[in-house]
């Protein structure tokens, strides 16, 4: 794995703000792993000068000694001298001088003696023997990052919009003018102490008592490819999670890791304070709420309900309106992400409605995602997603279509992954959609007919404001094309077969 020296932050200065921003296993691990290597070389920097002031001190006493040698030859000669001229009687004087200094304590004895300091213990001068700063590091902090403005001192507060959590600062940076090989030193140090350069990936999901989870019973409803890691990492942080999904067979797994089992949507939403609800499309949102047994039967004044699917405003403001019609309060809160960042706790939330009720859902958003916006009113959540997966379908059939000219123009595909893996469109998802594609693995991360799903709504809701989407309509087509190819449950990244049939 590699890291972007303009990401890296110097250790003690970042050390508890990122502690407390990430939620993860690994990220302590991690952590523990800077502590035991700091302490390794404190106690090898403190051998070290130990062994140096020793050796200074032998080597000043042997100096001393040497000094002292040639000083009593030297009297010998003169005490010689002083008997032919005047006698023994000075000359004795001299030798019970020189008998008394070699009777005292040596240079290196007293310098013992006077100082308080046991052996092993770091001379007074080195107050602190943790790795120093490189240049390079105090330059990146300085430097100018995109979207972000750096606090005029390090030692104050970042100060962040959402106010939950932190979003992420490893953003892209500007390429400071910096050498390189003050980090590359520290970094080969830490290769030869651990024996590996093998960098486990960040596992985000939050651990037990990293943040306080809320103390209202929370519901779920829905364990698809998302759900199931929403719903995972609410178990992980501690939160009491009572589960219901049309297969049943899907909750035995969170039951064993501690969730409850709800017989129907409504017995879970009135046995619970706050309930989430993650599905496929509008028709199944709304049969979730309306059906028999569903979400709206178990709806009474106080009771909340939050829609985390991906569905178009008009869909998403019919629920919020039968839910306040019986008292209940509602939030939109659809995620951006795949099935990875849902297991990892990556998703961004985007939320619209209750605000109040935004701030009661904070520990369950945090354990779900990295960052949330609140956006308003109920539809904004749902319009606002519908535009970034409309972005994301119509840029992965570009990158589907680039692939197949390239292998028909005879032209290596992993070259043009690599060519773009080192220009500005470089991304994880960018890589791993080719990946996919390269090696022919299209295990879903995310649906194909979710993303034509959410194609066709962004299209609608440009015709609902007579604003033109010409770049989503060729995409969707191409999906509509891939699903013809019996594609649906499959990865978005299989559009590509649209384009080889």
């Amino acid at each position: 794995a590699w890291i972007k020296v303009e990401q890296l932050k110097p250790y003690h200065l970042h050390k508890e703000e990122m502690i407390k921003i990430n939620k993860g296993k690994r990220f302590q691990q991690a952590v523990d792993a800077v502590e035991e290597f700091l302490r390794k070389t404190k106690g090898k920097d403190q051998a070290f000068s130990h062994n140096s002031n020793e050796e200074k001190n032998r080597r000043n006493s042997s100096e001393e000694r040497g000094k002292q040698s040639a000083g009593e030859e030297k009297r010998k000669a003169s005490l010689s001298e002083g008997k032919l001229k005047k006698g023994t009687g000075e000359g004795k004087k001299r030798v019970s001088s020189v008998s008394s200094e070699r009777g005292s304590k040596s240079p290196l004895k007293r310098a013992q003696d006077q100082s308080p300091r046991k052996r092993g213990r770091p001379p007074k001068d080195e107050k602190d023997l943790t790795i120093p700063e490189s240049s390079t590091v105090k330059r990146v902090m300085t430097g100018t990052v995109a979207g972000f403005k750096w606090p005029p001192s390090v030692s104050e507060p970042v100060k962040d919009s959402d106010p939950h959590f932190h979003h992420f600062l490893l953003s892209q940076t500007e390429k400071p003018a910096v050498c390189y090989q003050a980090i590359t030193k520290k970094l080969k140090v830490c290769e030869e102490e651990t024996g590996s350069t093998s960098i486990q990936a960040a596992d985000s999901t939050a651990v037990n008592g990293s943040i306080t989870p809320t103390d209202k019973k929370i519901g779920f409803l829905g364990l698809g490819l998302m759900g199931s890691g929403i719903v995972s990492n609410l178990l992980k942080m501690g939160h009491t999670v009572t589960v219901w999904n049309r297969t049943a067979e899907k909750c035995d797994l969170f039951i064993q890791e501690g969730a409850r089992l709800g017989r129907t949507p409504a017995e879970v939403v009135s046995t619970c304070d706050i309930t989430f609800a993650c599905v496929s499309d509008p028709k199944a949102a709304k049969d979730l709420v309306l059906g028999p047994s569903g979400v709206l039967q178990g709806i009474r004044p106080g009771k909340c309900y939050v829609d985390m699917s991906t569905v178009d405003a008009d869909t998403v403001t019919e629920l919020a309106q039968v839910i306040v019609s019986r008292g209940g309060r509602f939030l939109e809160a659809p995620v951006s992400g795949n099935q990875q960042l849902s297991n990892d706790g990556m998703l961004v939330i985007l939320a619209a409605g209750d605000r109040g009720l935004y701030e009661d859902c904070s520990s369950c958003f945090q354990a779900m995602g990295k960052t949330s916006f609140f956006l308003g009113e109920v539809g904004n959540a749902a319009k606002m997603m519908l535009i970034v997966n409309m972005v994301q379908g119509s840029f992965m059939a570009t990158i589907a279509e680039g692939l197949t000219l390239a292998q028909v123009t005879g032209q290596s595909q992993q070259t043009l992954l690599d060519i773009l893996n080192q220009g500005q469109l470089a991304s994880i998802f960018l890589d791993q959609k080719c990946q996919n594609i390269l090696q022919g693995n299209f295990k879903p991360d995310f649906y194909l007919k979710y993303i034509q799903k959410d194609l066709r709504l962004a299209i609608a809701l440009g015709d609902s404001v007579n604003h033109p989407t010409p770049m989503a309509a060729a995409a969707n087509e191409v999906y509509k094309r891939a699903k013809a190819l019996d594609q649906s449950d499959n990865d978005m990244s299989a559009v590509y077969r649209a384009y080889i049939h």
